[in-house]
């Protein structure tokens, strides 16, 4: 049977052109501090054509479908040490390759395998190094022409071609990310749990207590770990959208902020969700929550087969403008109605990003935003905020595709801004598989609505 992986270095291999070479490492090791390493983590480029996860390896794909794989070599002595090694001579069987050779070898056969091709793909601006690198085999490849070596002539940013297919999730993708969402929704569960619990019995209740649950259930249920540096934000601390999970008190009466999701097999899940850390929400914040909440309800609506990437961003837009006039976050004697206040983008003061991004290998995942085929319909328009921009034709939504869903409010104390919604900071976040008839949320086994936070805290 042909692994998955085979399948798409064969439709990899079947873009390249006529004598196409494509060459894609996977990612470094970087050191920590003195001796000591961060955890490794494979290039998600690489991994998604080969499925192997140690590091100092490269693979080589021709446009005939032949792949070249460099590994480390097996050493016994440095496997007592740094574990179990694969080997190329088991590589070529276990991963499907044509051939395999020791890592050591890649500059001495690099430019043989160069030899005779007419374009060689490589990730432009993603390893650090390699386009140094690629010049210099090519170099070797140069100073062999007397003997009747062609070198070539094209290069190619094999990104433009995998982020292609990366993006349109296949059966076996979508699977693992439905566990990977469901683990990472237990987790949630976990910790809005154990912030009542905490509260209930009057204990000292900081943000890194939330965060170990979150990092307890990704672990107990078989994830690799963190997708990205969890956000666990009570009170203020919601309004500072990278904020970092660290030791702020969870106090009755705040909002805690956690937006967190697992790794799960090289997948990521992404899950944010905001609730009442002793599970009650006061009247203001169940005011802006049920806005940010129905503003999630027509994003989603908006996010189908054939409507385009923007459409439930401006959905959110429009649902989160005509409820800040209406609870009184904006002054509607100031603004008028919610037309004014999207022209105006006065929403920005309190809503400064977009409504979802992709989701894949990557918690921000390749693919553009940009649907390619309309880019003569491009247009430039003036910004009131950041001056002129270029407006390209956003994508069109397809099958497969994964997206984020996260509108958001944040409350910051300035002047005429009511001050029983000061420090409030809320948002809402699930990820959507793109279907023909509209999109299915993969991470709703944790609850969203407030009775049932509310309940489900009791």
């Amino acid at each position: 049977m042909t692994s998955v992986y085979a399948q798409r270095r064969a439709r990899l291999a079947a873009q390249l052109g006529d004598g196409g070479i494509a060459i894609i490492p996977t990612a470094a090791e970087r050191g920590r501090n003195r001796d000591n390493s961060y955890l490794f983590r494979h290039d998600s480029y690489f991994y998604y054509l080969t499925g192997f996860t140690e590091p100092h390896a490269c693979l080589v794909l021709k446009a005939d479908g032949s792949s070249t794989l460099f590994c480390q070599p097996k050493d016994l002595e440095r496997e007592i040490w740094d574990g179990y090694r694969l080997g190329p001579q088991a590589a070529v069987a276990t991963l499907g390759m044509s051939e395999a050779f020791s890592w050591d070898e890649i500059d001495q056969r690099l430019p043989r395998l160069l030899e005779n091709q007419a374009t060689v793909w490589w990730p432009f601006a993603t390893h650090e190094g390699w386009a140094a690198r690629v010049e210099g085999w090519l170099g070797s490849v140069r100073a062999r022409t007397r003997a009747g070596a062609l070198c070539p002539s094209q290069q190619g940013d094999v990104c433009t071609l995998l982020d292609e297919m990366r993006l349109i999730k296949d059966a076996h993708e979508l699977a693992i990310m439905r566990r990977a969402g469901q683990i990472s929704a237990r987790a949630h569960i976990r910790a809005m749990q154990r912030s009542a619990r905490m509260l209930r019995a009057g204990q000292d209740c900081r943000e890194y207590h939330l965060d170990a649950e979150l990092l307890h259930e990704f672990r107990q249920g078989g994830a690799e770990g963190v997708a990205y540096d969890s956000i666990v934000a009570a009170g203020p601390n919601a309004c500072v959208l990278h904020y970092r999970a660290d030791k702020a008190p969870v106090r009755s009466g705040d909002l805690v902020l956690i937006d967190a999701g697992c790794e799960l097999e090289g997948y990521a899940s992404d899950i944010t969700r905001t609730f009442p850390a002793d599970g009650r929400f006061t009247g203001p914040q169940r005011a802006l929550y049920d806005l940010v909440l129905e503003s999630q309800k027509a994003a989603i609506a908006a996010t189908k087969a054939g409507n385009r990437f923007n459409d439930p961003h401006d959905a959110t837009v429009a649902v989160l403008a005509q409820g800040m006039l209406d609870v009184g976050l904006l002054d509607k004697a100031k603004y008028g109605n919610a037309q004014d206040v999207i022209a105006q983008r006065a929403y920005f003061q309190f809503y400064m990003h977009r409504t979802g991004h992709w989701l894949g290998m990557d918690v921000h995942d390749c693919g553009s935003y940009v649907e390619m085929s309309e880019l003569a319909h491009s247009s430039t328009r003036t910004d009131p905020l950041s001056g002129e921009v270029i407006t390209r034709p956003s994508r069109i939504l397809r099958p497969g595709m994964v997206t984020t869903i996260e509108p958001g409010i944040y409350v910051r104390p300035a002047p005429g801004v009511p001050e029983q919604f000061h420090h409030i900071g809320i948002r809402i976040e699930d990820d959507a598989v793109v279907t023909e008839t509209g999109c299915e949320l993969i991470t709703r086994d944790v609850p969203v609505e407030a009775a049932e936070i509310e309940a489900l805290m009791r």
